[in-house]
């Protein structure tokens, strides 16, 4: 019996060595930022997201409160008097990461995963990338060297949109159609990898996008971006 239970205990033993090295060799991400929005404003009238977070209620919506901590969650609602959508920042500096969260959305609604760099001069507005949800697509866009390019974004104010500009437009952007359930929580994943964003949401591959924009080396900002209401949940950033 004890050369049986010694053979048992080796045979163990080499099993929890063998389970121990291969995940010594399976690299853990680190957690840049986590927030399950647990709390509540000081007065219900107030806008105090908390945890770092910002928003452009004040620049955008006139002050009027416009991001609501609602049942452990945020309800991101445009008001009526803004002339932006909202926009719900939070500093966070990466090269590739995962942003993953919680989120729900009407037939009418659209939530952004916008990636920015306020340092980065040759865009609008720190603008890098983003991914936009919306019910029946979702749109991959490299908003560097398209659209928020500040050369392209002015002529297009201007009317002065160049042939190049309209094919560097229209290259920035990959749609893929999906079909979500409105007024239901979705589970969403935006990973950026190099030059590459890829988005799943509640654990399929929707699709990937590559372009040197997203390439961009250092993101200083995550922006929810809602043109109209959604609600958002457990929002986490990973880097490998």
């Amino acid at each position: 019996m004890k050369r049986v239970s010694r053979c048992a205990a080796l045979v163990c033993l080499s099993s929890a060595t063998f389970v121990s090295s291969l995940h010594a060799d399976t690299p853990e991400s680190k957690v840049l930022f986590s927030d399950d929005f647990e709390r509540t404003e000081s007065k219900p009238e107030l806008e105090e997201v908390g945890n770092g977070w910002g928003t452009n209620s004040k620049s955008r919506a006139k002050g009027n409160k416009q991001v609501d901590l609602v049942d452990g969650a945020i309800f991101i609602v445009k008001h009526a008097e803004a002339d932006h959508g909202v926009s719900v920042t939070q500093d966070v500096e990466f090269r590739d990461a995962t942003i993953s969260l919680r989120f729900k959305i009407g037939p009418k609604d659209d939530l952004g995963i916008n990636i920015a760099d306020m340092n980065e001069k040759s865009v609008h507005a720190g603008h890098i990338c983003m991914a936009k949800v919306r019910l029946n697509r979702v749109e991959m866009t490299d908003l560097k060297t398209g659209r928020m390019d500040l050369g392209i974004r002015t002529r297009r104010l201007a009317n002065e949109t160049t042939e190049a500009d309209k094919k560097a437009i229209k290259a920035d952007t990959k749609t893929v159609p999906v079909k979500l359930d409105a007024d239901a929580w979705h589970q969403l994943s935006v990973a950026v990898a190099g030059d590459t964003m890829t988005v799943s949401i509640d654990g399929a591959n929707v699709g990937h996008f590559s372009s040197p924009g997203i390439g961009h080396p250092t993101k200083r900002r995550l922006r929810l971006a809602v043109n109209r209401e959604a609600l958002v949940d457990d929002v986490k950033i990973t880097t490998p």
